[in-house]
């Protein structure tokens, strides 16, 4: 198993993230440090470490749910001391967010220590969308809706298509629901920006098939099985046309636990 896929399933970090701890020096394997990040361990039989602390693969995978508040990092520390995602979930087993939600921003966040499935949510060639309600300031006339749809120019490059609909107007604010499935920084924001309107208020209410339904704002829930097998489903490469998508699954009171394979 290749080290940065290592500790991404123990849980640490993403594998990019897993790769920026081997740069910083803290990883070690079999005593000595370790700096070719192409290295390959044998779980059970290599001696890995962080930090000086001997890194074990979980022996089931955990996949939570976070309603994610305003004012919060998706980081595991902050050198300013704000609040981060981590102090909202138990802190055993260690889980880590999937991808981030910026500071302003509040709502669906995944913590796992599934490194593979935090791995395949992420790229995009499984094409997972996520959906936004947005508040924005004025009124957004349907010609900008069908321009936000069709993409527009950040930096240089055109956003892909995405779902846009008018949940509100009152003349002087807009709601609206956005589907993308990109993850560029700050994305949303910037697509409404880039096309004269300001956001007062972004909160992600889905996540792939994982929906954030009534989850209480700081509080998070255990997925449920059937919930963690449409994950699977949705990040399994099909051919399959770019309109078709991982529909909002049916939850049961069950929370899951995926066992690791031997």
């Amino acid at each position: 198993m290749r080290i940065n896929r290592y500790l991404s399933a123990c849980g640490v970090a993403s594998r990019r993230g897993a790769e920026t701890l081997i740069e910083d020096g803290r990883v070690k394997v079999n005593g000595s440090l370790l700096k070719d990040l192409a290295t390959f361990v044998e779980p059970g039989r290599d001696r890995v470490e962080l930090d000086g602390k001997v890194l074990n693969l979980p022996q089931e995978f955990t996949y939570l749910l976070l309603n994610k508040p305003l004012g919060v990092v998706t980081t595991a520390s902050d050198p300013e001391g704000r609040s981060t995602v981590l102090g909202f979930v138990p802190p055993k087993p260690r889980v880590f967010p999937v991808g981030r939600l910026d500071f302003e921003t509040s709502g669906a966040l995944l913590m796992i220590n599934d490194g593979g499935m935090a791995h395949r949510l992420l790229h995009p060639q499984f094409k997972v969308d996520k959906q936004y309600e947005v508040t924005v300031q004025g009124t957004l006339p349907d010609d900008l809706v069908a321009t936000l749809a069709n993409g527009v120019d950040l930096e240089g490059r055109k956003t892909a298509p995405a779902q846009v609909s008018i949940r509100e107007r009152d003349g002087r604010r807009t709601k609206l629901s956005i589907s993308i499935r990109e993850g560029r920084n700050r994305q949303v924001r910037r697509m409404l920006e880039s096309v004269g309107h300001e956001v007062i208020d972004l909160r992600r209410v889905r996540f792939g098939p994982i929906e954030l339904g009534n989850l209480k704002e700081g509080t998070y829930r255990s997925l449920t099985e059937e919930e963690v097998k449409a994950l699977h489903d949705a990040t399994t490469f099909k051919r399959q046309q770019a309109h078709d998508r991982p529909k909002g699954t049916k939850r049961s009171s069950r929370p899951f636990h995926r066992k690791r394979k031997p």
